[in-house]
C-alpha cells in the first residue's frame, strides 16, 4: 500500500509540471487549432533562463526569506520572458500566416521549435559555471538543489513527502485557479471565450480579435516559464533536448483531456503523471512510452474528443 501511495504522490507531482505545460498548447488550440509544437522548446529556453539567473545571482548560497524573494523574482523573470518570446514568435511568424492554409503554421511551429532547441544548445555553452563551464554544450546541466529534501514524514517513515512535493503541487495548483479565474471572469478571459467560438462575430462585436490572441500566447508562455522553475526545482537537471519529451508528454495531455479545454489539460497531465509513475514501477521505464501512447489511442479509439472535450468547436 506504502509503495501505491508512493507512487501515486510521485505520478501526481510530475502530471503538475505537464498540465501547466499542456495549458499552453490547449489555449492557443482552443482559439486558433494551431498545434504549436514550438511550446516544448520554449519550456526549455525558459528553464536556462532560470538556471542563468539562479547563477549569476548566486540564489544556491541564500537561505530563508532571501531565497523565497530570489525564486519569486527567478519565476517572474522567466514567465515575463517566455510570454514575451511566444508573443514575439505569434506577432513575426503565426500572425502573417492566420489566412494560410492549416499546413503552414503547422510546419512553421515545427521550424521555431528547431530554432529554439539550437539557442538552447547555443546556450548551454556558456562559459558560466552554472553550465559546466560551457566545455559541454550538449551535456544535461546541474539545476541546484535549493529546496529541502527532507521527509517531512519524519525520516522513519517509510512514506516519503519533501518541500519539493508541496510546492510543486501548491504553486502548480495556485497558478491553474488563477487561470481558471481570469479566463471565466474577467474581460480578457470572455474575450478569448468569444474569439474561440466565433472569430469573425467577436470581430463584428468590437473584440481586437489578434489583441486576444496575442495575449493567449503570452500567458500560455508565461506558464511554460513557470513551469520551467518548477521542473529545474524539482527534477534538478535540465538539457537542451528536454523541450521535445515534456513537451510530447504534454501535448499527450492536452489531447488526452479534450485539446482546447482546460479543465481537460490538467486532468490529461495528471493522468499522464500518474500512468508514467505507475509503468516505470511496474513494468520499467524503457515501456513507458509504449504504455503511454497505447493508453491514449485506446481511449481516443473509444472517445475521440478525450475524457473532458465535446464534440462541438472546443472553447477556452
Amino acid at each position: 500500500m506504502t509503495l501505491v501511495l508512493q507512487q501515486l504522490i510521485i505520478g501526481l507531482t510530475n502530471g503538475m509540471v505537464f498540465a501547466l505545460i499542456a495549458l499552453g498548447y490547449t489555449m492557443v488550440y482552443g482559439i486558433l487549432e494551431l498545434i504549436n509544437f514550438a511550446h516544448g522548446d520554449l519550456f526549455m529556453l525558459a528553464s536556462f533562463v532560470a538556471l542563468t539567473l539562479v547563477g549569476m545571482l548566486s540564489i544556491a548560497d541564500l537561505h530563508g526569506g532571501a531565497l523565497f524573494g530570489a525564486l519569486l523574482l527567478v519565476v517572474a523573470a522567466c514567465a515575463l520572458f517566455s510570454g514575451g518570446l511566444n508573443w514575439t514568435v505569434d506577432r513575426v511568424v503565426y500572425r502573417r500566416l492566420r489566412s494560410a492554409p492549416k499546413l503552414a503554421p503547422l510546419v512553421s511551429a515545427i521550424g521555431v521549435s528547431f530554432i529554439f532547441q539550437n539557442l538552447g544548445l547555443f546556450w548551454g555553452g556558456l562559459s558560466m559555471d552554472v553550465m559546466g563551464g560551457g566545455v559541454a554544450a550538449a551535456a544535461p546541466k546541474a539545476f541546484p538543489d535549493l529546496l529541502p529534501s527532507d521527509n517531512l514524514l519524519g525520516e522513519g517513515s517509510a512514506l516519503r513527502i519533501t518541500m519539493k512535493d508541496v510546492v510543486v503541487v501548491l504553486s502548480s495548483l495556485a497558478v491553474m485557479a488563477g487561470l481558471f479565474l481570469l479566463v471565466r471572469f474577467t474581460k480578457l478571459g470572455k474575450a478569448m471565450r468569444a474569439t474561440a467560438q466565433n472569430p469573425t462575430a467577436a470581430r463584428l462585436m468590437g473584440i481586437d480579435v489578434d489583441a486576444v490572441i496575442g495575449w493567449t500566447f503570452a500567458i500560455g508562455g508565461a506558464l511554460a516559464g513557470f513551469a520551467a522553475v518548477i521542473y529545474g526545482l524539482y527534477i534538478n537537471t535540465i538539457h537542451y533536448q528536454m523541450g521535445y519529451q515534456n513537451g510530447l508528454y504534454a501535448f499527450t495531455a492536452a489531447v488526452l483531456g479534450g485539446i482546447g479545454n482546460i479543465p481537460g489539460a490538467v486532468l490529461g497531465g495528471l493522468v499522464i503523471g500518474v500512468v508514467r509513475a505507475f509503468s516505470d514501477q511496474a513494468i520499467g521505464a524503457e515501456w513507458q512510452p509504449a504504455v503511454l501512447f497505447s493508453m491514449l489511442i485506446v481511449i481516443l479509439v473509444f472517445r475521440p474528443q478525450g475524457l473532458l472535450g465535446s464534440t462541438m468547436r472546443e472553447k477556452v
